[in-house]
């Protein structure tokens, strides 16, 4: 295993049992096939923060799915990593890393989950961080980069792969939206690489303004529950957009859609485009 110092900042460290569930759901359905190829996957919890409750909790929502996965946490400040060994236990593990995700005798990660890594970081160095933890992942690999609140109610990722960025998911507690909470909350759980382009002439603008229509234009099936509601907002949204998943997503307070739908127009992680 490398030596080098961990590459990457310290965080804030905070964390919550459950706080992460909603990804961890999301990962075990939608991505289960990747999950189940080959042999056992290493997968990579990077900033675990001052517990190793949420690499717990994970290692055990992955293994419905695949249960020879080994989950192995990382976190840059070593008094975290000594705190965390309460976590440790078959097939889990806490080491000290980075963004450069050590592993030993050559191994590479299938999935890494980079939760409130990046908060802290400007606009322009996302895509380092982003290349260096790609780099690590296997041929079948996904890194899923995001945040969330402190409960976990409210989020997003970025899901990428060797390649890029390929999605963007949102992600709601539907009860906590209504008439006075509207889906475009998460812009403030948005991941860095898009909190800041959530301005008029930005696709993710674009798109939160198009849920806040339809989340009111629905508000007649709230009486059925914020489910139903979500659905037919939701639906109203993929009769004008491409949306990935059905229905039993939006249910859960989901909505996926192809990261060139949001990708930003300016900033640093804009690019060219083709005329």
């Amino acid at each position: 295993m490398s030596s080098q110092r961990p590459v990457g900042s310290i965080t804030r460290g905070t964390t919550n049992p459950n706080r992460l569930r909603r990804c961890d759901r999301w990962l075990t359905s939608t991505h289960r096939r990747v999950l189940r190829v080959g042999g056992p996957p290493v997968i990579i919890d990077l900033g675990h923060g001052a517990s190793g409750v949420t690499t717990a909790e994970w290692a055990q929502r992955v293994r419905s799915v695949r249960p020879d996965v080994r989950v192995r946490g990382l976190e840059i400040d070593p008094a975290r990593v000594m705190s965390a060994q309460a976590w440790a236990g078959p097939g889990v593990e806490f080491t000290l890393g980075g963004f450069e995700v050590p592993l030993p005798h050559g191994q590479r990660a299938r999935v890494i989950r980079a939760f409130n890594v990046l908060r802290q970081y400007d606009e322009g160095e996302v895509e380092a961080p982003w290349a260096t933890m790609l780099a690590r992942l296997d041929d079948h690999g996904l890194l899923v980069e995001g945040t969330c609140d402190e409960l976990g109610r409210l989020g997003s990722w970025i899901t990428l792969d060797r390649g890029g960025p390929r999605t963007l998911t949102l992600s709601w507690r539907l009860r906590d939206l209504g008439p006075q909470r509207n889906p475009s909350a998460v812009a403030a759980r948005l991941p860095k690489a898009l909190i800041h382009r959530n301005i008029p002439g930005e696709p993710v603008h674009d798109l939160l303004e198009r849920l806040d229509d339809a989340w009111r234009w629905s508000a007649p099936f709230a009486p059925y529950g914020p489910r139903q509601r979500a659905v037919a907002a939701i639906g109203e949204v993929a009769k004008e957009v491409p949306v990935i998943g059905r229905s039993d997503r939006w249910r859960l307070g989901e909505l996926t859609v192809p990261w060139s739908l949001v990708a930003p127009r300016s900033g640093p992680l804009a690019r060219p485009q083709r005329r």
